[in-house]
């Protein structure tokens, strides 16, 4: 029994040992990709998701009760700044103005009254014919006819502005969005009646990283760059806008949720292409200087360090930490741990270990 066990164990070591040279043949001849770092002047790019939305757009309410007796305008139609866009019935809000006139008219004709009243008193009193408290009596009395006339004034000026809410008009230039409300429809104050915009030039709006924001001020106060203002729109379809945009401000706060500022960047849209609410992504450019660029798919993240696999002179894999200065498109910039004439594994990090022999053959990246 225990020479039978003997020889089993001597025929399990030899199997072991056949399996173990066979995985070293298979590491020595299996072929990888790899390149070799170079410092260089290059322009980069990072993707940031956006939303699209119209420089002004505002939403068109009733100010008042009454039917809506005529729309002008068709959803999605361009408008004119001071266009009527609908008529509300007005007739009630006419008579009001009617008789708001009218008592303007009868609180001037008792002003005139009380002054005609006051003149013969002054005269009466001047002749001692009254005493001084019946011309202060006149006097009190032209003041509240006075009094009167303004308080009238005003009900007209109220009742003239109400009926002016009747005709609704298009504050500015911009675009009908839909109308939800018909002809003959019992309208109340506050009702929705359409949604204008103004898109002629739009604003997109994208979050960055409080690290990028810093690395971005830093670049643009120095000056260095002419790329950092600019930035390209994405479209839905995967297509590139045709007009450029510029970063025109930054929240002024750090979100506390999320770490991050909002960027709002501006865009011409005379062919009134974007539309507000609409999505989009924008690509930042990033002009960088002798830099290191390592191919993110060469980039292994442990435990939030980063590692490569250097290719030495003999075809030996070593892994090895870099710090990363930051990370732009596709690509970390190394801020150290590696330098210009490092080869490094360029893919399939995953069927790699340490300490490897390996065939190297050159990828660009």
């Amino acid at each position: 029994m225990k020479q039978f066990s003997f020889g089993f164990c001597i025929a399990l070591l030899l199997i072991v040992g056949c399996k173990s040279s066979n995985e070293e043949v298979v590491n020595i001849n299996k072929k990888f990709p790899v390149v070799q770092l170079q410092a260089i002047d290059t322009v980069l790019h990072k993707d940031y998701v956006a939303t699209i939305q119209a420089i002004q757009n505002i939403e068109i309410r009733a100010r008042i009760n009454g039917y809506l007796d005529e729309i002008f305008v068709d959803e999605g139609k361009p408008v004119k700044k001071g266009q009527i866009l609908f008529q509300l019935n007005a007739a009630e809000f006419k008579a009001e103005v009617a008789k708001a006139e009218a008592n303007v008219l009868i609180t001037k004709a008792e002003a005139k009254k009380e002054e005609l009243e006051l003149s013969r008193v002054q005269l009466l009193v001047d002749k001692k014919v009254v005493s001084n408290s019946e011309l202060e009596l006149a006097k009190a009395r032209l003041k509240a006819a006075e009094a009167k006339i303004k308080e009238a004034v005003s009900m007209l000026n109220n009742a003239q502005i109400k009926l002016s809410y009747t005709t609704i008009k298009s504050p500015y230039d911009g675009v009908i969005d839909r109308l939800p409300m018909k002809k003959g429809s019992l309208i109340s104050e506050g009702t929705l009646l359409t949604t204008l915009s103004d898109a002629q030039k739009v604003y997109a709006y994208f979050n960055v990283s409080e690290a990028e924001y810093l690395d971005y001020k830093k670049r643009l106060d120095a000056k260095r760059v002419v790329h950092d203002n600019e930035v390209d729109l994405l479209l839905a379809d995967g297509t590139t806008y045709n007009q450029k945009g510029l970063i025109q401000t930054i929240d002024a706060e750090v979100n506390p949720q999320t770490g991050s500022l909002a960027f709002r960047a501006v865009f011409n849209n005379s062919n009134l292409m974007l539309k507000h609410g609409s999505s989009g992504t924008v690509r930042l450019y990033r002009d960088v200087s002798n830099a290191l660029l390592i191919p993110q798919k060469s980039v292994l993240e442990i435990q939030d360090k980063n590692y490569v696999f250097v290719v030495d002179a003999n075809n030996k894999v070593s892994m090895r930490n870099f710090i990363p200065n930051t990370r732009v498109s596709n690509y970390y910039t190394v801020k150290s741990g590696l330098k210009s004439g490092d080869i490094i594994l360029f893919e399939g990090l995953q069927s790699i270990k340490d300490g490897d022999i390996i065939e190297p053959y050159k990828q660009k990246m």
